[in-house]
C-alpha cells in the first residue's frame, strides 16, 4: 500500500533544467572551462554543491566551492526571474491537486537549494499541497545516495516500502530504489538520454498517472519498457 508520494521537482513539476543548464554553462565559460554534454549529463539530479565538487576535482580548480555555488545561483536566479515562459509541466498541477485532495501526504525531495525550491513554490503556489520539503543542500551526498528520500519517509513517518517516488533522472531513480521505494520514471522530452530502467514503471506524460493508479502500486504497474 502506498501512503506517501515523493516528487522530484526539476524535470517533474517544472522544467527549470534549461535555466540551470544556461547558468552552469555561463559560469563554466567565465571560468574558462569546456564541459562536454556527456560530463554534464552525469550531473543531472545532483545538488549544486555536488556538481561543483566534481567540477573542482575534474578541472583542478582553486576556487572555493561556496563561491562557485554563489555565482551559479546568482546566474540562475536572474534567468528564473526574467523567464516569461516558465510554467509547471503539463499534468503536474492536476496530479498534485488530485493526490492532495485524496489526503495523501506529498513531499518534494529535490537536489535544488532551498532558495530555488522557494522560488518555484512561491511562483506557482505549491506550498499548500506539500507536507514537507527536503532540499539536497542539507545532505553531504547527492542522489544516487538515498539519504534525501529516506529523510522524506522519516518526516512523514512512512516506511520506505510504502513510499512512491516520481523522478526524471537516472541518479534520482537509483536513489529511490536504493531507499527501498517504488519509483515511477518520468521520461519526458526534457529528460531524453536518462537511463530510467531501474524504475518500476516509466511514463512519457504525467497525464498517464492519476491518484488511483499511483495508490494501487504495485498491483497497477506494468513492467517498465526498455529505454
Amino acid at each position: 500500500m502506498i501512503r506517501t508520494i515523493i516528487f522530484d521537482m526539476d524535470g517533474v513539476l517544472v522544467d527549470t533544467e534549461p535555466l540551470h543548464h544556461d547558468a552552469f554553462f555561463r559560469h563554466f565559460a567565465e571560468l574558462g572551462l569546456t564541459v562536454s554534454d556527456e560530463l554534464y549529463g552525469t550531473f543531472l539530479g545532483a545538488s549544486t554543491r555536488n556538481v561543483y565538487q566534481q567540477v573542482k576535482q575534474h578541472f583542478n580548480l582553486p576556487q572555493d566551492i561556496d563561491k562557485l555555488m554563489d555565482r551559479k545561483r546568482e546566474l540562475f536566479a536572474k534567468a528564473f526571474d526574467e523567464s516569461k515562459e516558465l510554467d509547471l509541466l503539463p499534468g503536474a498541477r492536476h496530479l498534485v491537486e488530485e493526490l492532495h485532495g485524496q489526503g495523501v501526504p506529498l513531499v518534494v525531495a529535490s537536489s535544488a537549494s532551498r532558495g530555488t525550491i522557494d522560488r518555484v513554490f512561491t511562483r506557482f503556489g505549491l506550498y499548500p499541497f506539500f507536507a514537507h520539503i527536503v532540499s539536497g543542500e542539507d545532505f553531504t551526498k547527492s542522489k544516487p545516495d538515498p539519504a534525501i528520500f529516506l529523510r522524506a519517509a522519516e518526516l512523514t513517518d512512512t516506511p520506505p516500502t510504502e513510499c512512491l517516488v516520481i523522478e526524471d533522472a537516472a541518479n534520482g531513480v537509483a536513489a529511490a530504489k536504493a531507499a527501498g521505494m517504488y519509483c515511477i520514471g518520468f521520461l519526458s522530452e526534457h529528460s531524453q538520454g536518462q537511463d530510467l530502467h531501474q524504475a518500476d514503471r516509466i511514463v512519457a506524460k504525467l497525464e498517464e498517472l492519476d491518484a488511483a493508479t499511483i495508490l494501487a502500486f504495485p498491483e497497477s504497474t506494468n513492467p517498465a519498457p526498455a529505454v
